[in-house]
C-alpha cells in the first residue's frame, strides 16, 4: 500500500501521550504531516515546552510508523502551554488556585514549589499571594522590603525572583502591620490584584489562597475564570475534614479540582534515616479516593 498522510495519521492514533493517556491525534498534538515519496515529516506540539517524555513519544512514533515502510521519519517538536478559548486575564492563559480548608498545612510552600516546577518545565509563570491576612510569598522568594511600582498606565508591576513574577500585599503594607479589613475591602483588593496588574505574557498564574472558604476565595471565583484548583492537606483527620469543605466550595463554584496534595506526610530522621508518620498515614489519599479527586502525591 502507498504511503499516505491518512495512513500515517491512522498509525499515530495508536501512539499515546504517556501522561494524558490519550492518543496524539485525538489530543490535537499532530500539527503537520507531510509525505514525500518514502519520507515522512511530522510536527508534534507538546503540552509543555520542556516535556520530559519527548524521547519516549518520538520512539513510540517511529515504532508505530515502521510497518508502513517509510524510508525516513523526521519528527519535529513544537508547542508550549496551549491557550484556552478565552484568556483568564489579559496576557494570562490559565489561573490555578492552591487552597486548603485549614491553616498550617504548608499550602504556601506547595504553591511556591508548583510555580517553580512549572517554570522549570519551560512555562512563563506568575504567583499571586492572595493570602492577604498572612502573606508569605515575599519572604519565600527573598522579596521582603521591596516595594511595588506601577507602569505608565498605572498598572501594578509584579516583582520577579527565580524567573517567577510575584505579587504580594507584603510588598505594599509596612512590615508587621496587621490588616483589619472586612469583606468589601478584601474583594476590592483582590480584584485590583487580578485586573490592575501588568502580568505580561503568562502561561500560568498560580494563586496562593488563604485558608478556609471565606471572602477572598469567593471573590476570586467571581472575578476570573479559574482553570482548576489544587487542594493541600496533611494526613490527620482534623485537616482532612476541613479540606473537604474547600473541595465542596470549589464544586459549588464549578471550579475543576486538579487533585489533592498531601503535605507533611512523614519525617525522616537525619541521624538514623528512620521514617516517622507524625500526623498519621494516608489521610490525603483516602480523601481523594472517597471524593473522586486525583491524588497528586
Amino acid at each position: 500500500m502507498a504511503l499516505t498522510e491518512e495512513r500515517v495519521l491512522e498509525a499515530l492514533r495508536t501512539v499515546m501521550d504517556p501522561e494524558l493517556g490519550k492518543d496524539l491525534v485525538s489530543l490535537g498534538m499532530v500539527d503537520e504531516v507531510r509525505v514525500e515519496g518514502g519520507r515522512v515529516d511530522l510536527l508534534v506540539n507538546l503540552p509543555a515546552p520542556a516535556c520530559p517524555l519527548k524521547g519516549q513519544i518520538e520512539a513510540d512514533i517511529r515504532r508505530a510508523l515502521a510497518p508502513l515502510g517509510a524510508e525516513e521519519v523526521r519528527v519535529r517538536f513544537g508547542g508550549g502551554v496551549r491557550p484556552p478559548e478565552r484568556y483568564a486575564l489579559p496576557g494570562v492563559k490559565h489561573v490555578v488556585a492552591v487552597a486548603s480548608g485549614k491553616g498550617g498545612v504548608g499550602k504556601s510552600t506547595v504553591a511556591a514549589n508548583l510555580a517553580l516546577a512549572l517554570s522549570r518545565e519551560g512555562a512563563k509563570v506568575g504567583l499571586l499571594d492572595a493570602d492577604l491576612y498572612g502573606p508569605s510569598q515575599a519572604k519565600m522568594f527573598g522579596l521582603e522590603g521591596m516595594r511595588l511600582k506601577v507602569d505608565q498606565d498605572r498598572r501594578i508591576l509584579p516583582l520577579e525572583a527565580h524567573g517567577i513574577k510575584v505579587l504580594s500585599i507584603a510588598n505594599i503594607v509596612p512590615p508587621g502591620q496587621a490588616l483589619a479589613w472586612r469583606g468589601p475591602i478584601l474583594h476590592g483588593t483582590l480584584k485590583q490584584f487580578l485586573q490592575d496588574v501588568n502580568w505580561g505574557e503568562l502561561d500560568y498564574l498560580v494563586v496562593d489562597l488563604p485558608p478556609g472558604t471565606g471572602d477572598v476565595s469567593l471573590s476570586m471565583a467571581q472575578s476570573v475564570p479559574v482553570a482548576g484548583a489544587v487542594v493541600v492537606t496533611t494526613p490527620q483527620g482534623v485537616s482532612v475534614s476541613d479540606v473537604k469543605k474547600a473541595v465542596g466550595m470549589f464544586r459549588q463554584l464549578n471550579i475543576p479540582l486538579l487533585g489533592v496534595m498531601e503535605n507533611m506526610s512523614f519525617f525522616v530522621c537525619g541521624h538514623c534515616s528512620q521514617r516517622t508518620d507524625i500526623f498519621g498515614n494516608g489521610g490525603g489519599e483516602r480523601m481523594a479516593q472517597e471524593m473522586g479527586i486525583p491524588f497528586l502525591g
